[in-house]
């Protein structure tokens, strides 16, 4: 029984040391790499959700462009590319402008601080 766990150890050594294992590195990655790589798939998923909408897919075949396609460019495009698309569209006015009910609120709301303000 004893020289049954002798040589098992043996053996078990002597595997230990021929076989090469593979060492793993793991170092250290900076905040800034961290994130700007969830930043960049966060970018990515809101550009691909505007691309999903309705609206959108209409306009772009309109336009003459197929919306399958413009899915498939976001997808190859880099993570700058991605960026600075979200980035305009965060910054793009999200509206045309008022129309006559918006100037119309205007123009009571402006009647209704100028009579109570300035009535004596």
């Amino acid at each position: 029984m004893i020289s049954l766990k002798k040589n098992t150890c043996r053996v078990l050594v002597v595997a230990m040391m021929t076989l090469s294992f593979q060492s793993a590195r793991a170092g250290l990655i900076g905040t800034e790499q961290a994130g700007a790589e969830g930043a960049a798939s966060a970018q990515r998923s809101m550009v691909m959700s505007v691309l999903d909408r309705a609206e959108t897919a209409a306009q772009l075949q309109a336009q003459g462009i197929d919306p399958a396609m413009a899915r498939e460019r976001v997808a190859g495009m880099t993570d700058q590319e991605v960026r600075q698309i979200a980035g305009d569209m965060q910054t793009a006015p999200a509206g045309a402008g008022l129309n006559a009910g918006g100037w119309l609120a205007v123009i009571v709301i402006a009647g209704l601080v100028w009579y109570f303000a300035f009535r004596k």
